[in-house]
């Protein structure tokens, strides 16, 4: 199963220091859906793994969280694109939950959910956490200079990241990267 995972704000959609809480806040990256289909055209599942504090915090509620994702869902359709599943942690940092990334939690249930090994699966994010939380489980770290990782254009990776990181512009570059892979 070719399955490539996905972190969403920052790498999918604008991330907030605000958080994104309503489907209105939620605004796709240039090329972001365009991304997603064509790996979704070149055979790859496309999952999401996701920190929602929010919802922890109460900045919003499951019925917005749902309303985002099925906007999100309606946008990568309309351009021949799809999300096969949206993994979430829920929680606020101070619960110390095993889900919350950079703890490997949520790409453990991926795994357990589809059955495979996340060994050399790449996962794309736009900060450490969300690299450091996949290579913990086997997974190939992709790093997008999208989101929090904008400020990282043209320097070096500070310490922290999986020695293994590649780099990409954003989410779109990343998938022709892995189209023209053999």
């Amino acid at each position: 199963m070719k399955l490539c995972i996905l972190d969403r704000d920052g790498t999918i959609n604008e991330d907030s220091e605000e958080f994104v809480k309503t489907p209105g806040e939620w605004r796709p990256l240039p090329g972001s859906l365009e991304a997603i289909a064509k790996l979704n055209h070149a055979g790859w599942h496309v999952v999401v793994v996701t920190n929602q504090s929010g919802l922890g915090r109460g900045l919003f509620d499951m019925g917005a969280l749902n309303a985002m994702h099925a906007k999100m869902h309606s946008l990568l359709a309309a351009v021949g694109g799809r999300i096969d599943a949206v993994f979430y942690c829920p929680h606020a940092p101070e619960d110390n939950c095993q889900c919350r990334k950079p703890l490997p939690g949520l790409f453990e249930q991926i795994a357990e959910r589809y059955g495979v090994d996340l060994k050399g699966m790449p996962t794309v994010g736009d900060s450490m956490r969300d690299l450091v939380a996949g290579a913990a489980v086997g997974c190939k770290p992709h790093l997008v200079l999208t989101g929090k990782s904008a400020m990282y254009r043209g320097m070096a990776l500070p310490e922290g990241f999986p020695p293994d990181t590649l780099v990409h512009d954003d989410l779109l570059a990343f998938a022709h990267y892995m189209v023209a892979q053999p």
